[in-house]
Formats: C-alpha cells, structure tokens, sequence
C-alpha cells in the first residue's frame, strides 16, 4: 500500500484517523501500532514478522541496557549495544546482502555457489537504522527507555513513515510517545503537507517518470536524449522522494507528532558538501551520529578524518543497494567530498554562485547516471553519449524536447525554494491569500486524484532500499 494510492486515500487513511481520535489517548499507540502492522502486512504479509522480532529485539536490549547502567555495568551496557548492532546488521545483512556477496564471491573465484533470490522486506532498512538507533540512544542517555512494548512496537511501526523515512530517531519522538497533544492547527498543517507531496509525487514525479523510463529501457541514446534522460530521472527522484517524506511528515502531524525534516531545496546547493546537507537529511544525519562521531569524526588529525569519510560513504553506498554501482556512487561522492574537504571548497568559494551551481548539478547529474544502472557498461555507455560518443540529436529525443521541455522547465522551477516562498506569502496576506492557498490546495487535490482514477503507473523509488 502506498500513499498515493486510492486505497490509502479513501480506505486506510480515514479508517485510522476515525480510529484514533475515537479512541481515548490512552489507547492511540496501540491504535496506530495495530493499523501500521496492517499497512505493512498489505504489502509483506510474511516479513511483518521479521519487523516485530527486530521491535522485539531492540525493545528488550534497551531494558537491558538502562538495567546494566543503572548498577554501574558499563561494559556490560556496552557488550548488549554490541549485540543489538550485530543482530540488527546481521537481519540486513542477510536479507539485504547476502546474494549480492554470493554472487561477488562467484565472479571473484569461479564458484557456482546457488543464491537465495530473497526478496527484499520493504523498509528494512530503514526501521533496522531506527531500532539500532533507539538502543544506541539509551545507552549514551541521550532517551529514555521505552518500558511500555507497545508504544516502542508504534514508534518502530508507525506507518507514516515505516515504508521510507524520514529516518526517525527515538530521540526525535520519545517525548511524543508519551505526551502529546493533537490540536487542529496542527492537524490542518499536517493535511496541507500532505497535499504538497501527494502533488510532487503524482502529478510531477510520475509523470517525468515516464519520459525516464523511455530514455532508460533505449539501447542506445543521442547526447540529446542522454541529458534529457539525466534531468527527467534528477526530477523523478528528487519529486518521488520529497514528495514521499512529505506526505509522511503531514501525516505525523495529523497523528500528533513532529518528524524531522529529510530535504531542503538540494538542486540550489553551490558544493556537492551542501547538497548532502540539503539531500535525505535524516540518512545524514544517522550516518554521522552513528559512524562518523564514533570513529573520531574530525578530532584526530586530517587523516583519520579523511579515513571516517571514506568509511561513511561507502556505507552510504551501500545502503542504498547491493550492487557495485551503489559502491561506485558512494565512492565517487565520498572522494568528490573528500576533495572539497582538503581544497577545492576554498578554490569554489571564489567563484560566482552560478558556476558554483552549475559545477554542483554537473556532478549530481553523473552521480544520477551511476546510481540508476546495475550494469556496469550500461554506465559507461550513458556517460559516453553523454559527452559526445553519440550522434547529437535522434528522432525520439526531438520528440521528447519537444514534448517535456516545458514541464521540465516548470519542474525545475518547483525545486527551488520559490513555490515554498509563494505559499508563505499567501499564507501571511490574510483571509483572502489563505482562501487562494485553499483554492492551490483543492486545484492540486482534483489533479491528483483525476490522475490516480486513470494511471497504472505509480511507483515509489526508495521502496526497494
């Protein structure tokens, strides 16, 4: 089930708002545990179980670890971190990682070891960040344990942002869990989010989707057709994913809660340092609360510091999926970092802003190339008709110049921060802007449904991470 679907929209959603809020406060996180196992078992009816054994899991390695720090144990309380993070990675690892070792191992030595072909639990590995995360934050006291499982299994399951984040610490939520006070300003701020992001995500990522999709299932391309493939796939997956986190952040607000922003406007950024700072916030942040910081972060000398960034970036890679590729553009951003880090982020700064700009969507877009093909020479063969090893201009990249450039040009105008400008300043002009922003609201709305009733294609991209 996902957001932008007909189902969610009329069947699910109301269903659980009606629940909850009919429900004393008492009661509303075993509601919104019982109908987040329902919204994932729609999906994954067999991995709802390796989700409550991970929630299992950490929720007793937190009682473990606060009981041990309570009578003075440290390395006791260190040892059972120890264990959740091997428990934890070890889940993924198996069902995330394992055929993509064997077959490595298979290329790399001449074996024919069988691979599993599991298929990947949605999700995974996102909650195995957050539930690692919560017993991590116990042990530092940077949260306090969780005692009630129920409320633990709602934070750990909650369906608003289960699927694909934002990656939500315990910290983040924990008081929430607890106390929270729903009120309608609130709830109204969380409908009005949602719509924003039902809106990237169907009528702006679906649709240059598609154009994505022509470019990419093509065995060959122009150096036309390569770049309008690079911008199409740039805007599908910046519109999918954004869209994606805000739906789920409005939901957590119509539920009460305050999820923590995940992107902020990445395609203005003037240094690839800024855009991961502006680019799946959340990841970022876990990896250097996580890793970074625990490995020293920058507090021992450039070497060790240049080391941890390695190491953090080919983590990232790898969370994002198990082929070489995801390793290439981990690496290729690890060093284009690393090298702004030692020098070139001085040289940038000398530069007018738009060539700063233009440098940074450059690279973004290369990294987009590496991220999208599995294949190896596929990546090299785009990278070639990218950069003039093709005939400049074909029949199907006419059509599609012709066809999308005016979307694209709009596109590239939403991923500025100029829509969300406009939206403040009609939101600040009293009763009449707020009546226009109503009227944006209900246009978006129709459009959005007017296209569910008719599609077949509605995809969201980071359900396979």
């Amino acid at each position: 089930m996902v957001f932008s679907s007909l189902l969610f929209l009329f069947c699910f959603l109301p269903l659980v708002l009606a629940a909850y809020y009919l429900c004393p406060r008492g009661g509303r996180n075993f509601i919104l545990f019982v109908f987040s196992l329902v919204f994932y078992a729609w999906g994954e009816p067999v991995y709802v179980v390796l989700m409550l054994f991970s929630t299992l899991v950490d929720y007793v390695h937190g009682l473990l670890v606060r009981r041990a720090l309570d009578r003075g144990k440290r390395t006791l309380a260190k040892l059972v971190v120890a264990s959740s993070a091997i428990i934890n990675l070890g889940l993924l690892g198996f069902f995330k990682y394992a055929d993509f070792l064997i077959g490595t191992l298979n290329a790399a030595f001449g074996l024919s070891l069988a691979q599993m072909n599991l298929p990947l639990p949605i999700g995974i590995s996102f909650y195995t960040f957050q539930t690692m995360s919560y017993t991590i934050d116990v042990y530092r006291g940077d949260a306090p344990v969780q005692r009630n499982i129920i409320s633990f299994g709602a934070y750990v399951a909650m369906f608003p942002q289960l699927i694909a984040g934002p990656i939500v610490r315990y910290q983040d939520v924990a008081e929430k869990l607890t106390f929270r006070r729903e009120n309608l300003p609130q709830f109204l701020l969380g409908v009005e989010r949602f719509l924003r992001g039902l809106f990237k995500k169907v009528l702006i990522a679906n649709n240059v989707g598609m154009l994505w999709d022509t470019v990419y299932a093509a065995s060959s391309w122009s150096v036309l057709s390569a770049w309008l493939g690079v911008f199409a796939f740039a805007f599908q997956i910046y519109f999918d994913f954004s869209g994606y986190s805000d739906m789920a952040i409005g939901l957590g607000h119509m539920f009460g809660f305050d999820f923590p922003e995940n992107f902020d406007h990445p395609y203005v950024s003037k240094s690839i340092s800024e855009f991961w700072r502006r680019w799946h916030i959340t990841l970022g942040t876990w990896f250097r609360e996580y890793v970074y910081i625990p490995l020293g972060g920058n507090r021992k000398g450039m070497a060790k510091t240049l080391r941890n960034m390695a190491i953090v970036w080919l983590c990232t890679g790898l969370w994002h999926g198990a082929s070489w590729n995801f390793v290439l553009w981990g690496a290729y951003f690890g060093v284009i970092i690393i090298v702004e880090r030692l020098f070139l982020g001085k040289l940038l700064e000398r530069l007018p802003g738009f060539l700063r700009h233009l440098y940074t969507l450059f690279l973004i877009g290369v990294s987009w190339v590496i991220f999208s093909f599995e294949n190896l020479g596929k990546i090299g063969g785009y990278l070639g008709a990218m950069f003039g090893g093709a005939p400049l201009v074909d029949r199907s990249g006419l059509y599609s110049l012709v066809n999308y450039l005016p979307l694209l040009v709009l596109f590239g105008i939403c991923a500025t921060p100029l829509a969300s400008k406009l939206m403040e300043r009609l939101r600040a002009a009293g009763t009449a802007g707020r009546c226009a922003l109503g009227l944006l609201y209900a246009a978006a709305l129709f459009c959005s449904l007017s296209y569910l009733v008719d599609a077949t294609y509605n995809p969201f991209l980071y359900f396979r991470f």
